[in-house]
């Protein structure tokens, strides 16, 4: 195991701890969630600003910087220089958080050259737990409530390696539950055309880049606008677990910490 093994339970710790506070108000009958928008309309809450304070102050006893997106703008000139940092997003899936549906994720990831090395994404309605570092595998963790303090040696001897076995038959794509596309649908109408069954789910948030991983389906075509804090730390998992986020070509890992933040369009699959 190599030196990722100490960042990861950090991670793991203010995924669990963000959880809680976003659970806290997500729970709480008199909370309007204090919703917000940000410039490009997007909705911002104060679980949002509550999870992101927690992780910054928790990932600030490691020696890299933080890329949120929730924090402060930072320009390029400054983030150019990062070898390594943390890329978070507090709350992904803030549109799923707002209707009640229960798909969204906090997403921690470590980057080191633009290579996703360390990743951790926690369901906190589903009590989930997804984590991963390069050389250590990836793992699926269940029933870890928010509260829970375990140790890193707990919660290995209880995760599930991935990716799982899971047995179905033709093709299963994953696709965004509020994003679908014409380009989404023209991608499953040519699986179809290849002659193979093809069966479609939909998810929120990250949580589409963990059921590639884990084996649930078989790829993820994303036609739609993300950011880099969206994808980072599945991005992690994906290739832990003998996957990998793609252009759309389907060949190009795709990067990070790169000058223009937005992704480009992608697809996940295994290797």
């Amino acid at each position: 195991m190599n030196n990722y093994a100490n960042y990861l339970y950090i991670a793991i710790r203010a995924a669990l701890d963000a959880g809680k506070a976003i659970m806290d108000i997500y729970t709480d009958p008199e909370s309007d969630f204090g919703i917000e928008r940000k410039a490009d309309n997007s909705p911002l809450t104060k679980a949002d600003k509550k999870a992101h304070a927690i992780i910054s102050m928790a990932l600030s006893v490691t020696p890299f910087p933080v890329l949120s997106e929730e924090g402060k703008e930072i320009p390029f000139a400054e983030r150019s220089g990062w070898d390594m940092l943390w890329i978070v997003d507090p709350l992904d899936g803030t549109k799923e958080f707002i209707k009640k549906n229960g798909e969204f994720t906090v997403n921690i990831a470590l980057v080191k050259e633009g290579v996703p090395v360390l990743g951790v994404i926690y369901v906190p309605v589903r009590k989930e737990l997804y984590f991963a570092a390069d050389s250590l595998g990836a793992f699926k963790l269940v029933e870890i409530d928010s509260g829970y303090q375990p140790s890193m040696d707990d919660i290995k001897t209880k995760a599930v390696h991935l990716p799982m076995s899971m047995g179905h038959q033709g093709v299963v794509v994953v696709a965004s539950r509020s994003h679908q596309t014409e380009d989404t649908t023209a991608f499953i109408e040519n699986l179809r055309k290849q002659g193979q069954p093809v069966t479609l789910i939909s998810s929120g948030s990250s949580l589409k880049i963990c059921l590639v991983a884990e084996g649930t389906a078989d790829v993820y075509p994303r036609f739609a606008p993300t950011m880099e804090w969206d994808t980072a730390a599945g991005h992690a998992i994906a290739r832990a677990a003998g996957c990998d986020v793609y252009h759309i070509d389907g060949k190009t890992p795709l990067k990070y910490n790169k000058e223009d933040l937005h992704n480009p369009w992608f697809i996940v699959k295994p290797l």
